[in-house]
């Protein structure tokens, strides 16, 4: 599995983005993509996510962070690329 990940999104998400369905429209954008990791909110109000996969697809993925589903209104994504790890099976929702 891990040589079909080339790049990991380190994510942390800004603005409206808790209690407006953030991080299950996150799950489900993930999981369509064929992405792996989490998303969960921040005590600050922020979201972070963790996604694996293709570069291309993330940044399909992280153009998604940037609008979140309606209700949402993200002021800012601090986004950073990592060497993918292949740690996680599917994409989940946590803390």
């Amino acid at each position: 599995m891990t040589t079909l990940l080339d790049a990991r999104l380190h994510a942390t998400v800004s603005g409206t983005v808790q209690g407006v369905g953030f991080r299950y429209s996150t799950l489900d954008a993930a999981r369509r993509l064929g992405l792996t990791g989490w998303v969960r909110n921040l005590r600050s109000g922020e979201v972070e996510v963790v996604a694996e996969g293709k570069r291309v697809i993330l940044e399909q993925f992280r153009e998604y962070l940037e609008k979140g589903p309606i209700g949402a209104r993200v002021t800012g994504v601090d986004a950073t690329w990592e060497t993918p790890t292949g740690e996680y099976r599917s994409f989940s929702v946590t803390g």
